[in-house]
């Protein structure tokens, strides 16, 4: 394996930070224009008034006939009369509570009545209808930061093409292939288990949730580094003496191949049509708010991209580009938190001013509204998630390609290393762009959606080459979440399904579907991004959420009790799973989104023990299959 260490990048980064001094050319992001409207399409153009919140602060002007129209997820929009005769729409933003004049425009006549319309309004005159609105101003980026993007994406493919190559003599090993022969350091395994876990959901999602709101769920974070440390030293032993390649395998020792066909299919499910898509669609969405491209090409090619590497690559390709990935998304989300502390009147304490006196780091909630992330919902969260940790084939691959039961220990000890300063670092950009644009109004884009406010600011206020890098780490983001997941549904694929089901299974005819389960669902999680382009999500962290626990909350649920219990069977797991997902449906719309999953698998695990009852008890030897009957000297170090 090439020796991918840290250092070989850092004269990149160092020759983009020195290309800052290059700058960026000032350009208004949008404009104010009006243009003539014929009678019979005025009516369709009307739409409902979008009122001000209570509390917000005084427009600048008073705005005519109260009227007020949404634009963007979180802008609100006011028309207005100048001191010099012209007519300015003003924004307020209900984040930051701030009101900016976006532009003004002359009308033919005084008007006589104004409606709303999307992002802007119809004032009707003497002289006939007219439609003043905000329109976005050409947006690209300079060809030297494509020209970085470029060649980020090929190094990724080049990582992959050198995997195949020096793994080729090999190709007939499922092992290798799925696993990345089992001889994955610890520190890179760790590395991976991070990047993987943190995808563009945290790279910009996370931002623009701590931008929106504070830093309540950070403190998931900071809670559950404790659950992986039992993690690490009681539950990894149980499974990596299994010599497992699917996770789910597990579950047919402990219950029944129902069990573990059922909890396979449940994941492949959760990662084509949730969890690959929205990594894909989130940087995608991103990327074309603030260059101009097309959100579908964007899309398309980090499927493309992404697809090729995993394909050739394996999970070697997998782990070693993710170790890449970790070092430029770090680079880049520093660099990012620099420019914007220099960009606040008073720096550092400047942030710090405006977060304390509009409560933006609240980390913290011991109240008992369990609509919201409080203090007692993660831990609910934690203690639902410590049982269940082994549930992910996508981190227990890296815990499997590990050398020995050592070395994957650390590997988790590794990834609970980086967790919290990296939690902190990404909901800290999200804190300090709320601060910027708080000081700055007029700089903040009143079209774009909550999630891409991170992406808009690269793109519009950092230097020339730094803004290609960082958007390279976005792209990171994605990628190795999209790559790892494309792996391991290839590998679900393979063997829990042809290699269990096949009476005439073999490993290159295993292989063989790997690569075409590999390039199908590259294709259906790009082709579902493209379909998220087309609806209007307020959240997608709050709907990834959701997601999991409709889709995950069951088979979390069953690991739970294969693990930590003695008396549960394969008949109570199943109905459990059954119990599990119809209470995530029913209280989706009645709960936080962050206890969705622990009501998910708590249920799982409440019915399925209680339904086990009603079963014959287990009759197969549950030595070494629970956290209760591990003896220590079944642990592998050598």
């Amino acid at each position: 394996m090439p020796r991918l260490t840290p250092l070989r990048f850092l004269p990149w980064l160092l020759f983009g930070a020195l290309l800052a001094s290059t700058g960026r050319a000032e350009n208004e992001m949008v404009s104010v224009a009006s243009r003539a409207i014929d009678p019979a399409e005025s009516a369709e153009l009307v739409t409902e008034p979008t009122p001000l919140p209570e509390g917000h602060s005084a427009s600048p002007r008073p705005l005519l006939g109260d009227v007020t129209s949404a634009s963007g997820q979180a802008f609100i929009l006011g028309l207005s009369e100048t001191e010099d005769g012209e007519f300015a729409i003003y924004t307020y933003h209900a984040i930051t509570d701030t009101w900016v004049k976006a532009g003004a425009v002359e009308l033919d006549a005084p008007p006589t009545e104004v409606l709303p319309i999307d992002r802007g309004f119809l004032v009707r005159t003497s002289a006939g209808d007219q439609a003043v609105e905000i329109i976005p101003n050409d947006a690209s980026l300079p060809l030297f930061d494509w020209v970085l993007i470029v060649a980020y994406l090929l190094g990724m493919l080049w990582v992959g093409w050198y995997c195949y190559n020096r793994e080729k003599r090999n190709a007939g090993s499922t092992t290798d292939y799925f696993l990345a022969g089992r001889d994955i350091p610890w520190w890179a395994a760790g590395l991976s288990l991070y990047a993987t876990g943190t995808s563009a959901i945290s790279f910009i999602a996370i931002p623009a949730l701590s931008f929106r709101t504070d830093w309540l769920y950070l403190s998931q974070q900071c809670i559950g580094i404790f659950g992986l440390l039992i993690v690490a030293y009681k539950i990894i032993p149980v499974i990596r003496r299994l010599d497992l390649i699917s996770i789910y395998h597990y579950l047919e020792i402990r219950f029944h191949p129902s069990i573990r066909l059922m909890s396979s299919g449940l994941t492949i499910l959760f990662q084509l049509v949730g969890r690959l898509s929205v990594v894909l669609y989130l940087p995608a969405l991103a990327i074309a708010s603030v260059t101009g491209a097309d959100v579908v090409m964007c899309i398309v090619l980090m499927g493309v991209v992404t697809t090729l590497y995993t394909l050739v690559g394996g999970m070697k390709a997998v782990i070693w580009t993710d170790v890449i990935q970790v070092f430029v998304m770090f680079g880049g989300a520093l660099f990012a938190i620099g420019y914007i502390i220099a960009g606040v009147d008073g720096g550092l304490g400047g942030i710090i001013d405006i977060t304390q006196t509009d409560n933006k780091a609240h980390l913290f909630d011991f109240t008992w509204d369990f609509a919201t992330p409080t203090v007692w919902a993660i831990i609910l969260v934690v203690l639902t998630d410590i049982p269940t940790w082994p549930k992910e084939q996508i981190m227990m691959q890296r815990v499997l390609a590990t050398r020995n039961d050592k070395e994957a220990r650390s590997s988790v000890l590794t990834l609970a290393a980086a967790i919290i300063p990296g939690s902190f670092i990404f909901y800290g950009i999200g804190t300090a762009l709320y601060a910027f644009y708080k000081s700055n109004p007029e700089r903040l884009n009143p079209l774009i959606d909550t999630d891409a406010t991170f992406p808009v600011f690269i793109a519009a206020e950092l230097p020339i080459g730094i803004t290609g890098l960082i958007i390279a780490g976005l792209f990171a983001a994605s990628m190795s979440t999209l790559s790892s997941g494309l792996n391991s549904v290839a590998t679900l694929t393979s063997v829990d399904f042809y290699e269990r089901l096949s009476k005439k299974a073999s490993p290159e005819k295993s292989l063989k579907l790997a690569y075409f389960v590999t390039i199908a669902s590259g294709i259906i999680s790009t082709a579902v991004a493209v379909l998220f382009s087309f609806f209007d999500i307020k959240s997608m962290f709050d709907a990834m959420l959701q997601l999991t626990a409709v889709l995950g909350g069951g088979f979390a649920g069953t690991y739970a009790l294969g693990l930590f219990t003695k008396r549960a069977n394969w008949q109570g797991a199943l109905c459990g799973t059954a119990a599990s997902i119809a209470v995530a449906l029913l209280l989706r719309p009645v709960i936080s989104p962050i206890l969705l999953n622990p009501a998910a698998v708590a249920t799982c695990m409440i019915v399925g023990f209680l339904a086990s009852y009603a079963f014959p008890a287990p009759q197969r030897k549950l030595s070494g299959l629970t956290v209760f009957t591990v003896s220590p000297s079944t642990d592998k170090t050598s």
